[in-house]
């Protein structure tokens, strides 16, 4: 059995297959699923296409990203009302290791952290401690 790790309710990871480094992200144990921020999500020539994040946020980049691999998924909110979201999968950096994580892609524009952490994701690998923050974001600072 693995030795599971701490993290906190929030932290900075960073996604390197988007261009992403230390992006703010929180972690939700009433959540299944992991979300992150995009907009003008589409389909195009067999492909999703999507912007992650929008020019208000200083981690914009403007890159359009192409997934050629994704899934449909329904996705239950807090308040009980489902909706159909497209999922990616794409590669995390958290405690100085690679994980596979799935994100649905959502419109988190008007939420602090632009990407939610679900429990699909954390099972078996991390335990929240919700009295810690930037656990993994402060190990990687501690090094250089």
């Amino acid at each position: 059995m693995t030795k599971k790790i701490t993290i906190g309710r929030t932290d900075r990871a960073h996604f390197p297959e988007l261009g992403f480094l230390d992006i703010d992200i929180k972690i939700d144990t009433g959540a299944y699923t992991s979300s992150i921020y995009c907009t003008d999500i589409g389909e195009e020539d067999g492909a999703l296409t999507a912007n992650f994040l929008d020019p208000e946020h200083p981690k914009y980049n403007g890159r359009k990203m192409y997934f050629e691999e994704y899934e449909i998924t329904q996705v239950r909110s807090s308040n009980g009302q489902s909706q159909l979201r497209y999922e990616v999968k794409t590669i995390i950096t958290l405690f100085k290791k690679h994980y596979i994580i799935s994100l649905t892609l959502s419109d988190r524009k008007e939420m602090r952290y632009p990407v939610l952490i679900g429990r699909k994701f954390l099972s078996k690998k991390f335990v929240v401690d919700t009295e810690l923050q930037d656990l993994s974001f402060i190990l990687s600072q501690n090094e250089n």
